[in-house]
């Protein structure tokens, strides 16, 4: 059975217990990770982390959508969606 994601707070304690420092200065590095990595994706850009993997952002076309609830067909403007390519060495530990 699947165990549940980290939280932030979780996060944060390992990371200090990683680096050998409080987790003030813990939340502070992984705030300012999480800052760069919005700003520069929320800007048209893309970011690289080592071992995990691509954050970037990709535009979609304007398309046809069912509603659900009606079945009705609408048209959905044109939007953009963030994705993540996992890295190779990521996939690899996980499969190996």
């Amino acid at each position: 059975m699947a165990k549940s994601p980290l939280t932030k707070a979780q996060l944060v304690t390992a990371l200090s217990e990683k680096l050998d420092t409080d987790k003030k200065g813990a939340t502070a590095a992984l705030e300012a990770i999480v800052g760069i990595i919005t700003e520069e994706v929320s800007g048209g850009g893309a970011v690289t982390l080592p071992g995990v993997g691509k954050i970037y952002c990709r535009e979609r076309p304007e398309r046809m959508v069912r509603n659900p609830a009606t079945g009705e067909q609408i048209k959905k403007e044109a939007d953009k969606v963030v994705k993540m390519t996992i890295a190779k060495a990521l996939k690899d530990s996980v499969n190996g």
